[in-house]
């Protein structure tokens, strides 16, 4: 009998993290893999965020810290969400934890109980669902596709929710899709909860500032719902810091003490010299957020063209993230030196023997037709990369 219990039994691997660890695997045999599998800024955290980070060591900022976060931390998150989204929280609201992730696991864990409905559009970020499993709620699945955007209507909406129904998780700008969610868009799902008072809203927002058709819009602004929803956000994707291990959520102050009493009990409060250069992030303005995002942009342009190129991919352009979801139903059924592909996630193990380029494929993230390419790499590794995918693909009869 195993020792293990059901509940790690019946939690799926991360496969983003799986397929980063098989080309590090490949990469170790001096074979050339380029990894455009790891949702991961490939710039360097700005300067100025290091050196405050160098200064708390040097004040001696290396003590445990409050589980919620240091207060000027806090603060400095209200300030940012009252300038650049004009939402009104106070810093009793806000609750720092080890990575967007943590904050994430806070939230379902404090809202979900076995049994309930948690509403999930897909494609979704693969810990989503794990997360409601690790909770004991059941996962409901809206369906969406390359030629809505891979967005849902208020009619799927409404019609995914049943009196269990207790959480809505979504994200935008959308991991994987890249997907943004309009100012309209959002309110026409604000108006389907409004006639639900017992759901809470999940709004994932961590790539908020990965833009690229203009300000950034949060479901939370709709003041009928504010109170139920729950903003997810970070520093990693914005700032380039996914090694510091910053999240928080910002949501009323029930969820937030409760998010406060559950993380004490597992983590604490996050690094104190993670949570110092989190401050100076905040304060030191958005002129190197934007640089980054420009180049993300020019990235995108680049890839979508070089996809569009390959016959069989079939692919939107995505409006915001560092991501293309193309659909690859296509090369199903298809061969090559006696393996036959029958589904994404074959395909995305098979470009990364084949043509040593690693992606993710989308089983995990609730679509098992497409494949998740990160464009987060250098312009000479963008393109050799499609050439290589369009080489291996091509190889498929």
């Amino acid at each position: 009998m195993s020792a293990l219990s059901n509940r790690i039994k019946n939690l799926s691997e991360s496969q983003t993290i799986k397929m980063a660890k098989m080309g590090r695997e490949l990469a170790a045999k001096g074979i050339d893999v380029i990894s455009l599998s790891f949702g991961e800024p490939d710039f360097h955290t700005p300067e100025y965020v290091k050196d405050a980070a160098k200064t708390a060591m040097d004040k001696n900022f290396t003590y445990y810290t409050p589980v919620a976060g240091y207060p000027d931390l806090r603060k400095a998150v209200v300030k940012k969400l009252k300038e650049e989204n004009n939402l009104d929280y106070t810093d009793t609201q806000i609750v720092v934890s080890t990575g967007a992730k943590q904050a994430i696991a806070n939230a379902v864990l404090c809202l979900v109980d076995p049994g309930d409905e948690v509403i999930i559009p897909t494609p979704y970020w693969v810990s989503y669902s794990e997360v409601v499993k690790l909770a004991e709620g059941v996962s409901v699945f809206i369906d969406t596709t390359v030629e809505t955007n891979f967005k849902i209507t208020p009619e799927q909406l409404e019609a995914a929710i049943t009196p269990k129904t207790k959480l809505f998780m979504f994200s935008s700008p959308c991991n994987p899709t890249g997907s943004v969610y309009s100012k309209d868009e959002l309110e026409a799902l604000a108006n389907v909860f409004v006639k639900y008072p017992q759901i809470y809203i999940m709004s994932d927002e961590i790539y908020e500032h990965i833009n690229f058709i203009g300000g950034h819009e949060s479901i939370a602004q709709f003041e009928n719902i504010k109170d139920r929803v729950v903003i997810i956000n970070g520093w990693s994707k914005a700032f380039a810091m996914t090694g510091w291990r910053i999240g928080y959520t910002a949501s009323n102050s029930e969820i937030a003490a409760a998010c406060d009493k559950m993380q004490g009990q597992i983590t604490s409060g996050t690094c104190s010299i993670t949570q110092k250069a989190g401050v100076a992030a905040y304060e030191g303005g958005l002129k190197t957020v934007h640089e980054m995002r420009d180049e993300f942009q020019k990235r995108r342009d680049l890839v979508y063209g070089l996809l569009k190129e390959i016959p069989g991919i079939e692919v939107n352009l995505p409006d915001g993230a560092f991501y293309f979801f193309p659909n690859v139903a296509s090369f199903f059924g298809k061969s090559y030196n006696g393996k036959t592909i029958n589904d994404a996630d074959e395909l995305s193990i098979y470009l990364l023997e084949e043509a040593h380029v690693a992606t993710v494929g989308g089983d995990s993230f609730g679509d098992k037709k497409s494949i998740r390419i990160s464009y987060a790499a250098a312009e000479d590794k963008l393109v050799e990369a499609m050439r290589r995918i369009k080489e291996a693909l091509a190889k498929l009869v």
